[in-house]
């Protein structure tokens, strides 16, 4: 039932788009925001993206769901930077919408439409996705970089592959895992932050910790490098 009433969704106008912001540490300043995108189902509210990301994916409909997500967070981008506020907009990725036939092309469009300039724009991606098709996705990637667009390995740490593995992608950015930052306090977990931290810094990589909710997650984090 949910796959039938998701086929419709986008038509119904039932899908929207939340921003959550990237934060400088030190300064507290605002300087890009992720959109997240959500739906508010007419029966059953708001659906997590946990329960309906799989089933876009699945049937297919995730490419006209990230198509809308992506000309929704470059226009909001763009209305940001007419009142001042010039913030990089991330928008996530699925590996379907990578192995498609000219997706670099179909980004530039979107581009081009909204008149968000390229460098002011990244894309997310697991790591599970850089593994789906290496060959394949390297090539997309390279479309991509090849058109100023930025490149995050989101939720880093839980996926498959190795730090030394991410250097045949042309990634420019590494997000680490909330589980990870939520668990700064064990040692174990402190200590893995630490090691991605430093590996992205020696390979001139930003890092991002997702899901900073407390003044000590953030203190911790400055004091690991993580700006």
């Amino acid at each position: 039932r949910l796959e039938n009433d998701l086929s419709r969704a986008l038509d119904r106008g039932e899908l929207f788009v939340e921003y959550q912001p990237v934060v400088n540490l030190p300064s507290g300043r605002i300087t890009g925001a992720e959109a997240l995108v959500r739906w508010r189902h007419p029966v059953h509210g708001v659906v997590p993206p946990a329960t309906f990301i799989p089933l876009a994916e699945e049937t297919g409909a995730i490419e006209s769901i990230g198509h809308f997500v992506l000309h929704d967070a470059c226009t909001q981008a763009v209305a940001w930077h007419r009142l001042g506020y010039r913030m990089r907009i991330a928008v996530n990725v699925s590996g379907r919408q990578l192995l498609t036939g000219g997706f670099a092309e179909r980004v530039t469009e979107v581009l081009t439409t909204t008149g968000l300039p390229a460098d002011q724009l990244c894309l997310e991606l697991t790591e599970s996705t850089l593994m789906e098709d290496v060959l394949r996705i390297s090539t997309a990637l390279a479309a991509l970089k090849g058109h100023g667009i930025s490149l995050s390995v989101d939720d880093f740490g839980t996926g498959y592959s190795s730090l030394s593995y991410l250097q045949r992608f042309p990634v420019d950015e590494l997000q680490i895992d909330r589980s990870f930052v939520a668990g700064l306090g064990q040692a174990d977990d402190r200590n893995l932050v630490a090691a991605v931290i430093g590996s992205a810094h020696a390979w001139e990589l930003r890092i991002v910790a997702e899901g900073v909710e407390t003044e000590e997650q953030a203190t911790r984090l400055i004091t690991l490098g993580c700006r």
